[in-house]
């Protein structure tokens, strides 16, 4: 059975530098999968590729084994790629009502529209909370929840998400985690780039370890939680 996405020899620049060198990645429809890695190794580049943010130099990228390499970002979204991009990148002057608006652009619907914003609601009863405040005026665990939310109001197939849990509080990461396995849960496939690589590894099915471009280790997370070098370089062990 073919994967729902893939990644192969997969070669992105920075000018002149080569970010990834030829990495080759699959997540199977249903999975959550984990790049695990340091600063710089290439893992926010990854999703970047995949969206079309990045062109790729060589290599490609298949959904559904159809190639997307190299089309618009906006096409890409269209095909069923939703991303969160590390900073959230919210709309801070607009409200959370319309922030979430924003997110289903590919439905015309109302009635349709307002299922999928109940539906947020209830993943992120405090967004409901705050459905008039503007979006800037979030915590930044708010304005995590939102951008999550804005993402699925298009009901992509596949959800990129890159360091859900940066700058939050640790109560706030459990919560954001128990949405990503929910999520999940409910049908949608999830390609996680996490600075936490035990949380990460927790919630995952399979994972991957980026080092400077280059894969270095693919495994199940179970294996990659009990693999000695993820543990001393990724999990803080000795």
């Amino acid at each position: 059975m073919a994967a729902l996405l893939e990644l192969d020899n997969l070669h992105t620049y920075y000018g002149h530098i080569h970010a990834l060198k030829g990495i080759s990645v699959s997540v199977n429809e249903g999975e959550i999968v984990t790049l695990v890695g340091a600063n710089g190794a290439g893992k926010s580049t990854t999703l970047r590729t995949i969206s079309g943010m990045v062109r790729a130099r060589r290599g490609g990228v298949r959904l559904n084994g159809k190639d997307i390499t190299g089309i618009q970002s906006h096409d890409i979204a269209a095909l069923g790629i939703g991303h969160v991009p590390e900073g959230r990148r919210i709309f801070p002057l607009l409200s959370v009502h319309e922030n979430l608006e924003i997110g289903a652009w590919n439905v015309s619907d109302k009635k349709t529209i307002n299922q999928r914003l109940e539906h947020s609601y209830e993943l992120f009863p405090r967004l409901r909370e705050r459905v008039s405040q503007k979006g800037g005026t979030l915590s930044g665990g708010e304005q995590q929840m939102l951008a999550i939310a804005r993402a699925l109001m298009s009901q992509p197939t596949i959800l990129l998400l890159d360091e859900p849990s940066m700058g939050l509080a640790p109560v706030l990461v459990e919560s954001i985690f128990e949405i990503i396995t929910r999520i999940n849960s409910e049908g949608t496939t999830v390609l996680l780039v996490e600075q936490n690589a035990l949380l990460a590894l927790e919630v995952a099915h399979r994972g991957y370890v980026l080092q400077t471009g280059e894969i270095v280790l693919a495994d199940s997370a179970k294996a990659l939680l009990n693999n000695d070098i993820v543990r001393k370089a990724y999990l803080g062990e000795s």
